[in-house]
Parts: C-alpha cells; sequence; structure tokens
C-alpha cells in the first residue's frame, strides 16, 4: 500500500493551497479514517484534520474556518483545500489512512511521504 501526497509548495501569506493524497495497493473495501497531519521544524507531528468514511470531520483549532478536507471513496483520495495560509502553516504535510489490505487482515495507518508546504510572510 502506497500514500502519495501531492500539492505542497511555496505561497504567501493569505494565500491558498490544495493538497491531494491518494492511496494505492492492496486495498480491500474503503478507507475509513483519512488524514492530515503536519509537523513544523522543531516541532512534535501534529493533526490538522481528520475524515471519517461517514464524513465526520475533526479540525484542529488553529485551522478551523480556513482549511477544508474532503474525500473521493472511488479514488481513495483525500483533499486538503488551505485557504487564508499563515506563516505559521508552514510544515511538512503528511497524510494517512486507516485501511484493511484483505478481508480477513486488522485495520492498520498507513503514512504518505510528507509534501512540503512554506507560507512566506
Amino acid at each position: 500500500v502506497q500514500l502519495q501526497a501531492s500539492g505542497g509548495g511555496l505561497v504567501q501569506a493569505g494565500g491558498s493551497l490544495r493538497l491531494s493524497c491518494a492511496a494505492s495497493g492492496s486495498i480491500f473495501g474503503i478507507l475509513t479514517t483519512m488524514g492530515w497531519y503536519r509537523q513544523a521544524p522543531g516541532k512534535q507531528r501534529e493533526l490538522v484534520v481528520g475524515i471519517t468514511s461517514g464524513g465526520f470531520t475533526n479540525y484542529a483549532d488553529s485551522v478551523k474556518g480556513r482549511f477544508t478536507i474532503s474525500r473521493d471513496n472511488a479514488k481513495n483520495t483525500v483533499y486538503l483545500q488551505m485557504n487564508s495560509l499563515k506563516p505559521e502553516d508552514t510544515a511538512v504535510y503528511y497524510c494517512n489512512a486507516n485501511l484493511k489490505t484483505s478481508a480477513l487482515s486488522r485495520a492498520q495507518y498507513y503514512w504518505g511521504q510528507g509534501t512540503l508546504v512554506t507560507v512566506s510572510s
């Protein structure tokens, strides 16, 4: 199983970016929880937002009203629309997904490789 994240880059404060993360490989059924985390230099990785298969979302307070998560179950893809970006949003963004690889396997979390978002002031 691979999670391929893309869409990061350099943007000025107030700008927008859209991240994508596509899961591929041996995936059984639909992905349950999918999410985005980020890790800024010198800081611990933190949850940005998660979304369940039913569409329930859980946003970090710091991004509420600015970021929007969505998913396309048919494509095993999760998106993160980031608006009104701030310099403090600068970080490597990682996606993860909870999924099964077969009917008998346990669901476990897989991580993408990370994509760098840099917001200049």
